[in-house]
Parts: structure tokens; C-alpha cells; sequence
């Protein structure tokens, strides 16, 4: 016994090995609808998603060609904020555009 009258057992734990893992990386995608302007998807990548003009064209051909496009790739949240802002604006400016996180 100690002199405080406690008795103290020291354990001491180990890791042998710690696993980091990177976060999941979850796509922004935008869909194609009949009624979203060209030039309103080309501001959308460019302004929430900080794309250059360039960049912006090409992802929205896609969108327009393809029937989607990917905006980004980013962590779960980020992603999720993402999408949320760009549904947003769209509905601000009476646009149906679609646009979801989903896992990359």
C-alpha cells in the first residue's frame, strides 16, 4: 500500500500497429434537365466550385452531353455542403437543377 493508502497497478497498453485511413471521397455531380441554362451550370462550377472557364465548359458539355458531369470530389461534408449550395442558388435563380454527393 501506498502512503496515501491506495494501491496503484500500472498497465500500460500498446498499439503494435495504428491504422490511419484516408476519408472517403464522395463525387458532386450535376444532371442534365431540359430547363437549366449552359451558362447557368458554366457559373455554377465556377463560382461555388472555383473552376476556370475552361474547366467549367468542359464539365457542363459533359453534364449537357452525357447527362451528368462531375463537379468535384471532395470528403463526405464538403461534398454534401457542395451539393446543398449549388441546389440553392439554382432554386434562387428558378433553375431545377439536380445535383447530389455521392460516393466516389
Amino acid at each position: 500500500m501506498s502512503e496515501l493508502g491506495h494501491e496503484f497497478e500500472s498497465d500500460i497498453l500498446t498499439e503494435d500497429h495504428i491504422e490511419i485511413r484516408e476519408p472517403k471521397a464522395y463525387h458532386v455531380v450535376l444532371y442534365n434537365d431540359h430547363y437549366t441554362t449552359m451558362d447557368f451550370v458554366v457559373y455554377v462550377l465556377e463560382t461555388i466550385f472555383h473552376h476556370p472557364q475552361a474547366v467549367a465548359e468542359k464539365i457542363m458539355l459533359d453534364v449537357h452531353k452525357k447527362g451528368k458531369g462531375v463537379a468535384g470530389t471532395y470528403t463526405r461534408d464538403i461534398a454534401e455542403t457542395k451539393a446543398l449550395q449549388t441546389r440553392n442558388l439554382a432554386q434562387e435563380h428558378h433553375f431545377p437543377l439536380k445535383c447530389v454527393a455521392e460516393p466516389a
